[in-house]
């Protein structure tokens, strides 16, 4: 016989699930029915203290005004960039390296959409990079599945470290950002499945594989080493660091014909790209906003504050949007023609895109705050949080975390939303039975970057770019069995390490 307390518990997930697949709604919309309906249970079923219904609003609010931040800087960023033709200069130099389109797609794919993943984050890194390789002579099919295959691993910290610094908000534990980017490491696994895509309908495809493989495991090791290796930095830095150590490594070597293939074979139908900045101006506002992240994480702290009705928070005073911010005003205002126009215009477009995350992560983090701070309450229920976890209390967990979290991506399209909407309860659960719930939040961290491949909003967004539509069966046949691959054997580091 089903629990009712539980079954109300689960009720918010069901109905978000079933607006947002079967009835196609816009995750806006979901996320403010979902909450209207969480608030409601809380109030006349669980009958939550109701000072509690304004703490958990505002504790939300707080939560995505963070993030809200942070998007809105990257996009300003980005925008200014994409103005002032920093990133097709990029791509030109990249591509003057070596005319083997294997290597070419591998550095766009991989390490560029690595670093736009660990800037921006939030589906940018596919969109601006499926363009590109479609200027390589892929097929727009071939060109999304490889664009969702890169935005993964870099996922894990990406948006300058969103899906810990705002999906496992109020969850204190220092050594997730460690621990992630060592169990993380599986994701050097990604660049094969790349050429993999790649040469699939090649006449001689097994002959290209092999010949490219070297340089395609070389590729993934040198991302995820160099990420785990200055994750001690802080959270914000493995995925843009990882990105231009790895890409410096990799052009070297390159350069060497160290792991390249003997045989180059060119993109025949690529389209001829020129410069259009030199490559100081090409590099300089990557390497600014570098220099302005480190430098506020080290010089930055915290500040705490409270308000009457016991509402506190905690916040960051080192926020990446405004080092966003800050490297893209210099660069507008140096070298734009028109200047405060380009500045002008990229503020607008940033703040109409950053208002739809905020609200829906607003939604999410309320929705929460109200299933934990439920258990504060005038029935004597147990919390819906603590309830729900209660059913997932079992010695598998570390096996079903990541594809728990990989669900939630797919649904979402955000590692971020999905931590929000997941982070509590896998957190209740490791507790209720003594295991560590560090390691299993950064299982659900590294499990949510794999799902990221499969991520229902990133794949419309990337059939949006180059033109396809009602394509997801085809696009998820190409990355199912990737994404599956990296969960079970980030399911099996789990059951190892725990």
């Amino acid at each position: 016989m089903l629990n009712l307390p539980f079954v109300l518990s689960v009720i918010p997930f069901v109905v978000f699930l079933l607006l947002l697949l079967w009835k196609k709604m816009p995750l806006l919309k979901v996320s403010l029915l979902t909450l209207i309906l969480t608030a409601a249970l809380a109030f006349f079923y669980w009958k939550i203290i109701p000072v509690l219904l304004l703490v958990s609003s505002a504790k939300g609010f707080f939560i995505a005004l963070d993030i809200f931040i942070i998007i809105l800087g990257a996009i300003f960023f980005l925008e200014i960039l994409k103005d002032l033709k920093v990133i097709d200069s990029i791509t030109y130099y990249l591509e003057s390296f070596s005319k083997d389109y294997r290597i070419q797609v591998i550095i766009l794919a991989w390490f560029f959409e690595n670093f736009l993943e660990g800037t921006a984050g939030f589906g940018t890194a596919a969109v601006i990079i499926a363009p590109l390789l479609i200027a390589l002579g892929l097929s727009p099919i071939k060109t999304i599945i490889i664009s969702l295959l890169g935005n993964s691993t870099s996922v894990a910290f990406g948006a300058a470290g969103t899906p810990i610094r705002v999906g496992f908000a109020g969850l204190d534990y220092p050594s997730i950002p460690q621990l992630s980017a060592w169990i993380n490491c599986i994701g050097f696994i990604v660049p094969i499945f790349m050429l993999l895509t790649l040469v699939a309908d090649k006449t001689d495809k097994r002959k290209q594989f092999w010949e490219a493989l070297p340089f395609a495991i070389w590729a993934g090791i040198a991302f995820v080493i160099p990420s785990a290796l200055t994750v001690f930095l802080g959270q914000e830095f493995p995925s843009i660091l990882g990105s231009v150590i790895g890409l410096l490594l990799v052009l070297l070597t390159t350069k060497l014909g160290i792991f390249v293939p003997k045989n180059i074979i060119p993109a025949h139908e690529a389209k001829e790209l020129k410069p259009a900045l030199s490559p100081f101006k090409t590099l300089f506002p990557y390497s600014l906003l570098i220099i302005l992240l480190i430098f506020g994480k080290i010089l930055l702290g915290t500040i705490s504050f409270s308000i009457p009705l016991d509402i506190s928070h905690k916040f960051n005073l080192f926020n990446p949007g405004f080092a966003f911010i800050l490297a893209g005003i210099p660069v507008a205002l140096l070298w734009s023609a028109t200047k405060y126009k380009i500045a002008l215009q990229s503020v607008k477009i940033a703040f109409k895109s950053a208002l739809e995350p905020l609200f829906v992560i607003a939604s999410v983090s309320i929705v929460v705050q109200l299933m934990i701070n439920s258990g504060q309450n005038l029935s004597g229920l147990p919390s819906s949080i603590a309830l729900i976890a209660k059913n997932f209390e079992t010695t598998l967990l570390p096996l079903w975390t990541p594809f728990i979290s990989a669900f939630g991506c797919f649904i979402t399209g955000s590692a971020t939303v999905s931590n929000l909407m997941f982070g509590n309860f896998l957190n209740f659960a490791s507790q209720a039975i003594n295991m560590n719930s560090a390691k299993i939040l950064a299982l659900a961290l590294v499990g949510g970057a794999a799902g990221n491949m499969i991520a229902l909003a990133d794949m419309l967004a990337a059939e949006a770019v180059v033109g396809l539509k009602n394509q997801e069966r085809a696009v998820l046949k190409g990355v199912i069995i990737p994404c599956l691959i990296y969960l079970i054997l980030t399911g099996i580091i789990g059951m190892l390490i725990i």
